[in-house]
Parts: structure tokens; sequence; C-alpha cells
């Protein structure tokens, strides 16, 4: 194998690292942090909000193209928010907004 189809494979490699999502609990946290309902989330990424709290419950995972946006929205609270980015293990997870299901 040639060294620039290696380099291509790596970069094929990285790539896919941006279309990772961040554990269940840490996107709840950053939501959390940006004093965003799940309804917010759900109407900027375009999906109910049931989906929004699978989410981040973990029971389920965001399918494209909403997964695209719900990653984007996650990275860009991770930058707001950096210290809501890191898992905390002691903070529970919310199983629904409690301030309402809009």
């Amino acid at each position: 194998m040639s060294d620039p189809d290696r380099l291509k494979r790596v970069d094929a490699l990285l790539d896919g690292l941006d279309d990772v999502l961040p554990p269940p609990r840490v996107r709840a946290q950053l939501r959390l942090a940006a004093n965003l309902t799940q309804q917010d989330v759900a109407d900027a990424v375009g999906v109910k909000r049931l989906a929004v709290v699978r989410w981040e419950l973990g029971k389920s995972n965001p399918r494209r193209p909403q997964r695209t946006a719900y990653i984007h929205l996650l990275k860009r609270l991770a930058e707001r928010f950096p210290r809501a980015a890191e898992l905390d293990e002691g903070t529970p997870t919310p199983a629904s907004d409690s301030r309402g299901s809009g």
C-alpha cells in the first residue's frame, strides 16, 4: 500500500470520528447547561420531543439527517459549556423534562 493510500485511510478513519455521539448522560448535561428544554432541541433538530428523551436515556440514537444536526448542536454546546461535556457519573439523567412538555 502506498503512503497516499495510507493517508487516505487515516483521513477516512478520523472523519468518521466526527459522527460519534457523546454518552447519553452527557447529551442531557449539555442541554441542561444551556437551559434548553427537550422540546427546544427537538424543534431545532426536526424530531418529536420523545426522540430526544430516548436519545438522552440511551434507548435509541438519531438517524440521518437528524443525527448530523444533533451532533452539530452537541458540539456547539460542548464548546460553550466544556464542563457539561465531561461525564459526571454522580448526576442522574433526567427521564423527562421537568419544565413541562410544551
